[in-house]
């Protein structure tokens, strides 16, 4: 019995150390691949230099959608398909502008730029005294009586002493989003908002606001204003507490219109209807070309299927890419993806999603079971050659979220976060910035997970 109970204990050895020797040589073959023949440049460099930004409705989106589909259809995938959404359509009009008065005809011009989906100002556009805080809390110890007829100047940073880039702009994102909606409440005429960067520099970085149930004509025109212009009218008005701010804008909401997510899969040989969704968004902001939020991520999840094609695995699950619209103003996309996989009774079991930049991939964050973060954690020794380390419980993506159920993972791609929010947004947010590296590498790690997890499947609750 002892030498039997040996036998299968040595045999186990063997048979771990032959699997580990196979995962190894498959993710060498997918990091090889996509160093020495990626695509995902390529696909970039169109989507930005070709199409450029990419917002909802617009029809630089409609130009995405028609260029994706067709690399999807040229990888000769077993189905590639739109699937249809009704977006949001805002414009932002002739640019913006601005200046700070200390007095009558001393003006400085600063950078800014209208936030998404504010109303415009008045036509000859709005002048008003200001009023700093730094939080939305502020606005209720102020009271009506010290905002009525003031500009809000909310100018809380990001904290520079967080490691982790994305907890700082968490910290103070609901200034930019919610501020507009509270400061009216208090009587204020317009909303200024310090640029969510941690760079000191001259691009103002716009981004999603909302008014709530707030009725139209009681909504005020936003703005972020970039960091140096903060800087210079947080200092201004410390000397010159009557010095007035001056803006204009001209964006306008218009009716929803349509667009599409865009879809692509390999189906498995052994469960097919078992589904591993890769994604990112694939529209954007529009002040640069959406280079990092979120071209790479979209053309990382085209490059897994091409991949995994390419390297000669054949799937046990169904491995599909989906290409969102509307993340950035609605989250339509996501919302719509995940009520049709409902209706249609489609089981996914993982999603992984990359939105956080084409930067060196670090590792990924989980949104799933200890059990499956356990075994995620097996995987650590395969991913360590390529000094991707991280795999810790956390956000995954905003796309994914809506798909979240019992039983299934959800995981998000973390590249190195320092240098994003430089370009978050921004006008600077172009493909001149991606390195072509970086960005292949995060594709081959988002190929290997995906492939690891087709292998050996979730753990079940």
């Amino acid at each position: 019995m002892k030498k039997k109970v040996l036998a299968i204990i040595m045999w186990s050895i063997v048979w771990q150390g032959v699997a580990q020797s196979e995962d190894e040589n498959r993710l060498r073959s997918i990091f090889d691949t996509s160093l020495t023949k990626g695509k995902a440049y390529d696909w970039l460099n169109y989507l930005s230099n070709q199409i450029g930004g990419r917002l909802s409705g617009s029809v630089e989106a409609q130009l995405a959608v028609e260029y994706t589909k067709a690399q999807l259809d040229s990888l000769g995938l077993d189905r590639v398909w739109l699937q249809p959404v009704k977006v949001p359509k805002w414009v932002r009009g002739t640019p913006e502008f601005a200046f700070v008065e200390t007095s009558p005809g001393v003006t400085t011009n600063v950078p800014i730029c209208a936030l998404g989906g504010s109303v415009a100002t008045p036509l000859g556009g709005l002048k008003a005294n200001v009023v700093e805080v730094q939080g939305i809390d502020e606005l209720k110890n102020l009271g009506e009586e010290r905002i009525t007829g003031k500009i809000v100047f909310f100018n809380r940073p990001m904290d520079p002493s967080l490691i982790n880039t994305f907890q700082a702009y968490s910290g103070c994102v609901d200034q930019r989003y919610a501020g507009a909606l509270e400061a009216a409440q208090y009587g204020a005429v317009g909303v200024i908002v310090r640029s969510l960067s941690l760079r000191l520099d001259d691009f103002p970085h716009t981004g999603s606001m909302s008014y709530g149930d707030l009725p139209v004509n009681q909504r005020i025109p936003a703005a972020a204003i970039s960091t140096k212009g903060a800087q210079l009218l947080s200092t201004t008005l410390k000397l010159n507490p009557e010095t007035k701010f001056y803006f204009k804008q001209n964006c306008k909401q218009l009716e929803d219109v349509d667009s599409f997510n865009v879809i692509g899969e390999i189906t498995g040989t052994t469960y097919p209807d078992e589904v591993l969704l890769v994604g990112g968004h694939l529209d954007s902001w529009d002040l640069g070309d959406g280079a990092h939020d979120d071209g790479a991520g979209c053309v990382q999840s085209m490059e897994v299927l091409r991949l995994l094609k390419n390297t000669g695995y054949r799937p046990q699950r169904t491995i599909r890419a989906v290409l969102f619209m509307n993340e950035e103003n609605g989250l339509r996309g996501g919302n719509e993806y995940a009520k049709v996989a409902k209706t249609n009774q489609e089981k996914h079991v993982f999603a992984l999603e990359s939105d956080s930049g084409g930067f060196t991939p670090r590792g990924f964050s989980f949104d799933c079971s200890e059990a499956n973060l356990q075994k995620v954690g097996q995987w650590k020794t395969l991913f360590a050659p390529y000094l991707i380390h991280f795999f810790e419980k956390g956000y995954s993506g905003a796309d994914i979220r809506p798909l979240k159920q019992e039983g299934m993972v959800l995981a998000g791609l973390r590249p190195d976060s320092q240098r994003y929010f430089d370009h978050h947004h921004a006008a600077n947010d172009t493909f001149e910035h991606v390195n072509k590296r970086e960005l292949e590498l995060g594709a081959a790690a988002m190929a290997s997970l995906v492939y690891l997890f087709d292998k050996y499947g979730v753990v079940s609750d």
